[in-house]
C-alpha cells in the first residue's frame, strides 16, 4: 500500500499564510544543537499524572531495539550517555516512552496510539483489520461473535442517559448495597499503617477483550471512573456506589482532569459496530452523575478523516477536542461551538490543558520523513494562537510534561531521538533537560486512537515554577530507582532523593510545594504516598500502605493512581478476563487512608 502523506496534499513548503497555527518565525534560537539518539524504550509499565493515573513496577522496554553508538550531532556536538545524542537544545534525557510504542505486560500507559503515528500506510491497515495491541498481547477484533451478542444484551435504547436507581446502586444515605470490600482487609493492618477504605470488583460484562478505564476523578466525596459503556461514582469513604450513568454506547475518549467545578465532557462512540468513530460528547456533572448536554463532533471532510479519533482536554469552560487534520472548541457550560480548526496549513491533532490550553499542530511538507510541527498556546475562547512555537523539522511534539511551566517531549524518528525542553511563557526555549548518564521513565497513558495522540496525562513527572522532576529508570526489575529534580533556566540536575530500600518512586505531581510521590508496593510490602521537599532530601510518608495488603495492591494491571483528601486511591487502568467468572473477580479500585 502506498503510503499517504501526513496531510492532504499541500504545495511542497508552502504553508499558507496566517490564520490559526499557521507557521511563524521559529521561536528557538537559530544555532539548534543535536538531538538525542537511541530508542526511548517502549511504554513502561506506568501511566497518567496526578489527578489522572497510573503504573506498576518497571520493566524492559519492548519494541525499539537499543542503537548502535551515536556520532556527533549536525552541530558537531558530542553524542549523549547511552548511544544517544544531545538534543536539538543540547542536555542528553535519555529513554523515556517512545511515542506509543506496545505496552509490555504488566505495562500501561501510552496506548499504541503513537505507534502508529506518523505511520498512515500502517494506520490504514490497522484500521481496517482493528487490530489492539494490549499490554504484551495482541488481539485481533473481527466482527460478531462475544462481542456482538454484549452489545446486544447491553445497548441502552435511551438517547438521554439518566443515573440508574437499581437495588445495586447505593443512593447515598448509607443503606446500599455497592459497597465490594472485604472487612478482614484490615484484619492484618499494624500501627502506623494506613487503613484500607475499601476494595471494589468488577461488576460489569465486557466483551471479550475488555476494557479501558477512564479516570479515576475524585470530586469532593466522591471517585470516579468510567468503563465500556458506564461512569460510576463511588463514595471515596467506603467505596459504597453512590450513582451509575449508563452512555448506551463505549466510552472512547475522556480529559485527563475535570473542570473546576466538577464537571467532565466523555467521548462516545456514535454506534455499536467495529465502523463506530468516537463522535458523540456527553457531558457529565460528577457530583451528582447526572447526564448534561449532548452532541456529535462535527465529521469533517478529507482523505483519512474518516480514521480519526478525538482526544479531548478541558481548560477553563472550554473543552478541546483534537484529531488527525480537525480540531474544534466547545463550552463546557452548554456544548456550544467556540472555535473550530483551519482546513489547511498547519492543523492541531491534539490539545493539553488545565492553567492553559496547549495546541499540537501538524504543518503540510514536502517529506513524509521530515515532519513538521508547531506547538502554541491558544485562546480557549477563540482557538487563537497567542505564540507559536516551531519544532526544528523531523522532531515531533510527543507529550505535554506540564502546562504551566511548560515542558515538552520532542521525538524523532530516524534515528530515533528523543528530547526534553522547557519553553517560557512567550514560547521560546528556555532550556532543554540534560539527563547525563540516567535512564528516565515518564508514563504516559492513552486509549487507542488511531491517527490522533494523547498529549498529556503523563507520570513519572512534575514541575513547578523553577523545577522539573523526573524519576529514574531502576537499575533492575523491582529495585530502587531516585527522583532527579532539573533547573528550568539551566535544564542541570539540582539534586537528587533516592528511594531507599527495594522499591521505586513515582512523581504524580506536586502538593503544597513538594513532590507528590508514590513508592510502589511490592509481593510483601505495601506501597506509601510521601513528599520530598523542594530542596530534596528523603521523602517524607504521608500515608504507608498495610503489607498484608501489599500482594493485592500491586496487583493492578496498568494502575492510575490519584491522592486526594488525604485517601489514595489506585485502579485498573485495563480490565480483562478469559472468561465470566474470573471476570466478577477482577479488583478495579482500592483506597486507603488514615
Amino acid at each position: 500500500m502506498t503510503q499517504p502523506p501526513n496531510q492532504p496534499p499541500q504545495p511542497p513548503n508552502q504553508p499558507p499564510q496566517g490564520g490559526f497555527g499557521a507557521p511563524q518565525p521559529p521561536a528557538q534560537p537559530p544555532q539548534m544543537p543535536p538531538a538525542p539518539q537511541g530508542p526511548p524504550p517502549a511504554t513502561p509499565p506506568g501511566a497518567p499524572g496526578y489527578g489522572y493515573p497510573q503504573q506498576p513496577p518497571a520493566q524492559p522496554g519492548y519494541g525499539y531495539p537499543q542503537q548502535a553508538p551515536g556520532q556527533p550531532g549536525p552541530y558537531n556536538q558530542q553524542p549523549g550517555p547511552y548511544n544517544q545524542q544531545p538534543g536539538p537544545y543540547g542536555g542528553y534525557p535519555t529513554q523515556p516512552q517512545y511515542p506509543g510504542a506496545p505496552t509490555p505486560p504488566g505495562g500501561g500507559g501510552g496506548g499504541i496510539g503513537g505507534f502508529f503515528k506518523g505511520k498512515p500506510g500502517v494506520v490504514v491497515g490497522a484500521a481496517v483489520a482493528a487490530l489492539l495491541v494490549i499490554g504484551g498481547g495482541t488481539y485481533l477484533a473481527v466482527s460478531g461473535g462475544d462481542d456482538e451478542k454484549d452489545d446486544k444484551q447491553n445497548v441502552s435504547k435511551s438517547d438521554d442517559p439518566k443515573p440508574t436507581g437499581s437495588v445495586s446502586v447505593d443512593q447515598g444515605d448509607g443503606s446500599g448495597d455497592g459497597r465490594q470490600t472485604d472487612d478482614d482487609l484490615n484484619a492484618g493492618r499494624k500501627p502506623g499503617e494506613a487503613k484500607v477504605l475499601f476494595l471494589t470488583k468488577n461488576d460489569v460484562d465486557l466483551p471479550r477483550n475488555g476494557a479501558d478505564v477512564f479516570g479515576p476523578w475524585v470530586v469532593g466525596d466522591t471517585v470516579v471512573k468510567g468503563m465500556y459503556k458506564e461512569v460510576v461514582g463511588y463514595s471515596a469513604t467506603d467505596g459504597k456506589k453512590k450513582w451509575s450513568l449508563p452512555l448506551g454506547a463505549e466510552i472512547c475518549s475522556a480529559p485527563a482532569q475535570t473542570s473546576a467545578d466538577g464537571k467532565i465532557v466523555v467521548g462516545v462512540k456514535d454506534g455499536l459496530t467495529e465502523k463506530s468513530k468516537c463522535l458523540n460528547l456527553q457531558m457529565i456533572d460528577l457530583k451528582t452523575g447526572k447526564a448534561g448536554w449532548k452532541k456529535p463532533i462535527p465529521k469533517a471532510s478529507g482523505a483519512f478523516s474518516s480514521l480519526s479519533d478525538f482526544t479531548l482536554s478541558i481548560s477553563g469552560n472550554t473543552l478541546a477536542a483534537g484529531g488527525s487534520g480537525n480540531s474544534y472548541g466547545f463550552s463546557m457550560a452548554d456544548g456550544k461551538q467556540l472555535f473550530k480548526g483551519p482546513s489547511e496549513g498547519c492543523k492541531p491533532f491534539a490539545f493539553a490543558g488545565g492553567p492553559k490550553l496547549i495546541a499540537a499542530a501538524s504543518c503540510p511538507t514536502s517529506d513524509y520523513n521530515k515532519p513538521k510541527q508547531q506547538l502554541s498556546e491558544v485562546d480557549p475562547a477563540t482557538g487563537k494562537p497567542k505564540w507559536t512555537f516551531n519544532a526544528p523539522v523531523g522532531w515531533e511534539i510527543d507529550k505535554v510534561y506540564s502546562a504551566s511551566p511548560l515542558v515538552i517531549s520532542l521525538t524523532q524518528r530516524e534515528p530515533k531521538k528523543w528530547s526534553i525542553v522547557a519553553l517560557k511563557d512567550n514560547g521560546t526555549v528556555r532550556s532543554q533537560i540534560d539527563g547525563g548518564k540516567d535512564k528516565f521513565q515518564p508514563r504516559c497513558g492513552g486509549s487507542f486512537v488511531v491517527f490522533g495522540q494523547n498529549l498529556e496525562g503523563c507520570t513519572g513527572v512534575a514541575a513547578d515554577a523553577s523545577t522539573f522532576y523526573m524519576s529514574t529508570e531502576p537499575a533492575r526489575a523491582g529495585g530502587a530507582n531516585e527522583v532527579v529534580a532539573f533547573n528550568l533556566d539551566t535544564g542541570k540536575p539540582k539534586w537528587r532523593s533516592p528511594a531507599g530500600g527495594d522499591t521505586s518512586m513515582t512523581p504524580l505531581g506536586m502538593q503544597d510545594g513538594s513532590v507528590l510521590v508514590y513508592k510502589e508496593a511490592s509481593y510483601d510490602k505495601g506501597g506509601a504516598v510521601a513528599t520530598i521537599a523542594p530542596t530534596g532530601g528523603a521523602p517524607k510518608v504521608l500515608l504507608q500502605h498495610p503489607a498484608s495488603t501489599a500482594e493485592i495492591e500491586n496487583s493492578f494491571y496498568s494502575a492510575k493512581m490519584v491522592y486526594a483528601d488525604g485517601r489514595f486511591f489506585i485502579a485498573s487502568g485495563r480490565v480483562s478476563a478469559s472468561n465470566d467468572a474470573e471476570e466478577k473477580e477482577t479488583k478495579t479500585l482500592m483506597a486507603f487512608g488514615k
